[in-house]
Formats: C-alpha cells, structure tokens, sequence
C-alpha cells in the first residue's frame, strides 16, 4: 500500500470517527438557550432544570453564595429560592450570545440582564456574566456546566451588578 493510499485511508477513518459540528449545532444550542430564558421568565424550575444535565456530575458556579451547586437537586433549589424572592413578573433578556462548539461539546457566553420587584417592594436590576459548557449527549445538548458573575471592582470589594463593556 502507498503511502498517500494510506494518508487517505487515515483521513477517512477519523472523519468518521471524530464527529464533525454539525451547520446546526448552534442553532440548538440558541434553542436551548432561548428555552432556558423562556423558563426563567414563567418561573418554570422544571423547564429550567431540562436544559441541563440530569446527572450528579452537573456543577453550578452562581454568583449567589455558596460557592459552587453540585449536582441538579441543589441547582433546583437554588433557582427555586431565587425565583420565590420575585412573587410578581420578572423581565429577563440576553445579550452577545456567542457559541463555539466542535459537535460534541460546546462553549456559550453571554450576558443575562434581569429585572424584578422582590419580596421587599424593592426593583432588582442585575446583568450576569454567563458561560455555558453543553454536552451533546444522545443528539440532544445539555449544560453539563454553569458560570455565572458579576464583575468585582477591587478597590472597594463590591460587585458591579450593572457591569458594562
């Protein structure tokens, strides 16, 4: 067998055995993240938690103490007790949504800027800095990993909840 016959046969067979992104990987994965939003603003824990990973491996970095959510029972609660905090409407919406994926895992980053009166009478205002890590798993993209921030000014110690580029 030549040599540029065995290149060949070498490129074919990680072709197909490394999966390409697919034209429309991104297109879901804007789904899912246009989903998530929907379930945020109608209080939907249960639609929130089906865009993530129903397994234990699922980690959360919120910028709500504490540090990190384990697992998707403690994410639920955190975002049941979040959302209790706003017992009328709240207004939600993202920005600069950028996506960057190879068909088997994927990378999303944007900024979700929230509005809400609280149980205390008081409007809420905050822009979250968000990074999503997908897994496609089964043909189907789930957030296997979740960042949320605020930028910290360092002088003062005190988070920029309405943090501009």
């Amino acid at each position: 067998m030549t040599t540029a016959r065995r290149s060949w046969i070498a490129a074919l067979l990680l072709s197909v055995l490394v999966a390409p992104a697919h034209a429309d990987d991104k297109t879901e994965i804007r789904r899912l993240e246009s989903r998530l939003l929907t379930a945020f603003k109608a209080k939907n824990v249960d639609e929130i938690m089906a865009c993530f990973t129903p397994g234990e491996s699922l980690v959360v970095f919120d910028a709500i103490p504490p540090r990190q959510y384990a697992g998707p029972k403690a994410w639920r609660k955190d975002n049941e007790d979040f959302l209790a905090n706003y017992p009328g409407p709240i207004d939600a919406d993202i920005s600069d949504l950028t996506i960057t994926t190879d068909g088997k895992l994927a990378f999303a980053h944007y900024v979700f800027h929230m509005t809400g009166t609280n149980k205390a009478g008081n409007r809420d205002e905050f822009a979250f800095r968000i990074t999503d890590c997908l897994e496609k798993r089964s043909g189907k993209w789930l957030i296997v990993h979740e960042h949320l921030s605020f930028p910290v000014d360092p002088t003062t110690g005190k988070a920029d909840l309405l943090s501009k580029p």
